[in-house]
């Protein structure tokens, strides 16, 4: 019977480095470890306890150099002209721990070291070894939940609460961390806040999904926050030094003279700040008009509009 192919067996490409071999090969060694079908009925377990055999034998020589540089010349019969197949032994990498190896708690969180670890795999090998111990309580289920955080609490980052109510009834309260800048339909992880394992598991995760509610004058794209900013007639006309509210202060800008509505102007590093970059923030102009004008105040104004030539506003204006 044809052999199998070790890179097919743990899913990297002829070129992958050092670092992908060993992470597909923690990925699939957590997968089929035999004590995680310990549940499952015989012909599971069996073919669990043959394929996690493989994958460590793949494992023993591709991530070994030497190794994989003859298997890549001769292909897997090179162990029988003396490069050593021992998935278990020989000068390869030992991903049991060890120099140069992987350490077991990276793979399977600190059980390795004892009942239930690796000597079981052994003795469930063929190998021997002590008498496996309880298995672990299971980890409880993980719990969701939606927020919805003000504006000013996505662009600047604060604490929100959550109320969590529980199986048995109980209402938890849980204080949650809003990173700075976060965006809508975030998902944040607080590990150990979800409900409770069976016979005394470790609880599951709460994961939070964070909506933003809407700014009534602020919106952002990205780092980059955008205001509309009303000014006078006069203040267009004659240019003017004005106060606009921002996440970061209050701060002063400049209105050009014989500024038009829609222009905009862009205040550099005042939008969301992240750890490496700052947004900016846009502030358009937009000249208001009152919703009352007395008589008075419109015959100024068409005094004005006749020596404007309103007219010649429109002129460039075309299809």
């Amino acid at each position: 019977m044809a052999q199998d192919d070790y890179y097919n067996l743990l899913g990297v490409s002829r070129s992958a480095t050092d670092d992908e071999i060993q992470k597909a090969y923690r990925k699939l060694a957590r997968k089929y470890h035999p004590d995680l079908h310990a549940d499952k009925d015989d012909k599971d377990k069996e073919r669990a306890k043959q394929k996690f055999q493989k994958v460590q034998q793949a494992y023993d020589v591709l991530g070994d150099s030497s190794k994989r540089q003859m298997y890549d010349r001769m292909g897997p019969g090179f162990d029988q002209m003396g490069g050593g197949g021992n998935p278990f032994g020989g000068g390869g990498p030992n991903p049991f721990g060890g120099a140069g190896g992987i350490d077991l708690s990276q793979i399977f969180g600190g059980a390795g070291g004892g009942a239930g670890g690796f000597e079981d795999i052994f003795r469930q090998m063929g190998g021997g070894g002590r008498q496996p111990g309880p298995q672990a309580p299971p980890k409880g289920v993980d719990a969701e939940q939606e927020i919805t955080v003000p504006f000013a609490t996505a662009v600047l980052g604060g604490q929100h609460q959550v109320s969590l109510q529980r199986r048995n009834g109980k209402v938890d309260r849980i204080d949650v961390k809003i990173p700075a800048g976060i965006e809508a339909n975030k998902k944040i992880r607080l590990r150990g806040q979800g409900n409770p394992g069976g016979n005394g598991g470790q609880r599951g995760d709460l994961m939070i999904t964070v909506k933003v509610a809407q700014h009534p004058n602020y919106s952002r794209k990205g780092l980059n926050l955008s205001v509309t900013v009303p000014i006078s007639l006069l203040e267009a006309v004659e240019g003017a030094k004005i106060d606009i509210p921002t996440p970061h202060g209050t701060v002063s800008i400049k209105v050009p003279p014989n500024t038009s509505g829609g222009k905009a102007l862009r205040l550099k590093g005042m939008g969301i700040k992240s750890k490496d970059r700052s947004g900016d923030l846009i502030a358009t102009l937009q000249i208001a008009v009152p919703e009352e004008v007395s008589a008075a105040d419109i015959e100024l104004l068409k005094q004005l509009d006749s020596s404007w030539s309103s007219d010649l506003l429109r002129s460039n204006l075309a299809w």
